[in-house]
């Protein structure tokens, strides 16, 4: 397996045309308090500025965290771009983070020390809250249908899904053990990532606290295929 850099989190963010939100979303990882970070950026073909925004703001904010852009060449989707990012990877953990939406600046240091706390379990989501104003994200709508503990594995047995896929962080080793998630299920990716953590016996949970922002607007992709929030 691939040796992983200790305390390190590869935060992923694959994007695609995200030239109108990816600086609020630098902008929430540059205030991370967890101090070892890397952003691992893979831009999907954006036929957009998407890549002149984030040059401007890694010129313009000096971030403490490396920052690596990949420009695929071709449009691979959403999990392909993810799986990209995934195999660049250098962290003892990996997290999430879409280019429309926010992490609460406690975030990730929440995240690693619960996996920290109980090393029986590989991968963490957290709750949420949506908006549509960056400047007023604190007043978002709360979900709703987030599980925990047991009660993820049970939802998943029924054909549920209780993890936001934007919250998530688990461990780098895991990866490099079952890969990323397929691009066989166009628009359900994130189900079936989560999935293949339940049925590698991995175990999985969410935390209560609201520590990630769901941007609600009308180019994101879930409203594709769900026309709402919770696929993302």
């Amino acid at each position: 397996m691939k040796e992983r850099k200790e305390g390190l989190v590869s935060v992923v963010i694959p994007c695609y045309n995200a030239a109108q939100f990816i600086e609020d979303c630098l902008d929430g990882l540059k205030c991370q308090k967890h101090d070892k970070i890397e952003v691992i950026i893979v831009n999907d073909a954006s036929t957009d500025n998407t890549l002149d925004v984030v040059e401007k703001w890694l010129e313009n904010s000096n971030p403490h965290f490396q920052t690596i852009i990949c420009n695929l060449p071709v449009n691979t989707g959403f999990a392909g771009a993810l799986t990209v990012g995934y195999f660049m990877s250098s962290g003892e953990y990996i997290a999430v983070n879409d280019a429309d939406d926010i992490s609460h600046p406690l975030r990730l240091n929440k995240q690693v020390n619960f996996l920290l706390e109980n090393p029986d379990y590989d991968l963490i989501g957290a709750n949420y809250k949506v908006f549509y104003n960056a400047d007023s994200i604190e007043d978002g709508q709360k979900s709703n249908w987030l599980q925990y503990g047991n009660s993820i594995q049970e939802c998943y047995a029924a054909g549920g899904h209780c993890v936001c896929h934007g919250t998530i962080l688990f461990r780098g080793k895991v990866f490099d053990m079952i890969g990323g998630p397929t691009r066989r299920i166009n628009g359900a990716e994130d189900y079936e990532f989560i999935v293949k953590f339940l049925n590698a016996k991995l175990k999985i949970d969410n935390l209560t606290d609201v520590l990630y922002y769901y941007r609600n607007h009308d180019q994101q992709r879930s409203k594709t295929f769900y026309g709402g929030e919770k696929s993302d």
